[in-house]
């Protein structure tokens, strides 16, 4: 199932399942809020998003009914998270996922939002969006690609074309391969939190979109690299057609040569696995569908890969 399309004048709500809104610095929001609203859209704000606590968060209650009430109102098109957090996974067993089901509007955003978007996915059939928060309109580096993106997935109609930005440079062939499916993932670390949950989408036959930030410090490797495995265990991901990792942070030391002794005896070697795609904790980012379908062609170091189903 996939919401209508975004069109210029719809009202776009801005929640905070996770972090709240108040830790999005005031140059950041006002640049952001006059970005989309520049653009033509109608910038909306859940009534708890400053809320916070202790945990640079709100409430249970004032998260969950901000969602509720985001879903409920006709004139909302668009739900878009404000930033991300640590705990984003209290709130998933008292949403109401059938009033979500039964009031489909497009669902942003990443890093902790991963559980979320794929908790909404696996509960309903609803196609998410993992992409831009609110506050990553306040940022400039390569703003127009990251907008292009964004846009061409809300709004278009037509196949997207992955390519690189001029900061990713080149993506790169891991594995080659041909495969077509729909996509899973986001934030690696967030998204095992939904192993053995109700909320944890089936992985049978799809293809898995990972990034992951450093939170780690010095051992992020070591840590990506269990994290990795446990979710290749989970039931099903002996099936799946692809895998494409994100761009991450210098202080990752994760690059093309280090990937390949990560993925190396972990997975089906005929299947394409891409490294470097512009997505994660960097800029710019593009958007692509949980639960929508991609389509990936990795020979001789060449990489054509597309969105079909957004």
């Amino acid at each position: 199932m996939i919401a209508d399309r975004l069109k210029y004048g719809d009202e776009i709500r801005v929640i905070a399942p996770s972090g709240s809104l108040s830790r999005v610095r005031k140059n950041i929001y006002e640049q952001a809020l006059s970005n989309l609203e520049t653009q033509g859209f109608k910038i909306t704000f859940s009534k708890n998003s400053r809320e916070m606590n202790e945990f640079w968060s709100s409430d249970i209650k004032s998260r969950v009914d901000d969602i509720h009430e985001a879903f409920l109102d006709k004139d909302v098109k668009m739900v878009i998270t404000c930033i991300g957090g640590f705990n984003a996974n209290q709130i998933l067993k008292y949403l109401d996922f059938e009033l979500i089901k039964s009031n489909p509007k497009i669902l942003c955003g990443y890093s902790d939002i991963t559980v979320l978007l794929n908790a909404v996915y696996a509960k309903t059939g609803l196609v998410t969006y993992h992409g831009p928060h609110f506050s990553t309109f306040g940022f400039e580096q390569e703003s127009e690609y990251t907008q292009k993106n964004f846009f061409d997935c809300m709004m278009g109609e037509n196949t997207i074309q992955i390519t690189p930005s001029q900061t990713a440079g080149n993506y790169h062939v891991i594995q080659e391969g041909i495969c077509e499916g729909e996509i899973i993932g986001g934030n690696l670390c967030t998204l095992n939190l939904l192993q053995v949950t109700p909320y944890m989408p089936d992985l049978k036959d799809k293809v898995l979109f990972i990034e992951d930030d450093n939170i780690m410090g010095d051992y992020f490797v070591y840590e990506f690299d269990r994290n990795l495995q446990s979710l290749l265990q989970v039931e099903g991901a002996e099936s799946i057609k692809g895998i494409v990792f994100g761009r991450f942070e210098e202080s990752c030391k994760l690059d093309e040569v280090v990937i390949r002794k990560i993925v190396e005896n972990k997975i089906d070697t005929s299947i394409p696995v891409i490294f470097g795609v512009d997505f994660g904790h960097v800029f710019p980012m593009m958007t692509f569908p949980i639960g929508g379908k991609v389509k990936i062609e990795a020979r001789n170091n060449e990489i054509k890969m597309e969105i079909i189903e957004h």
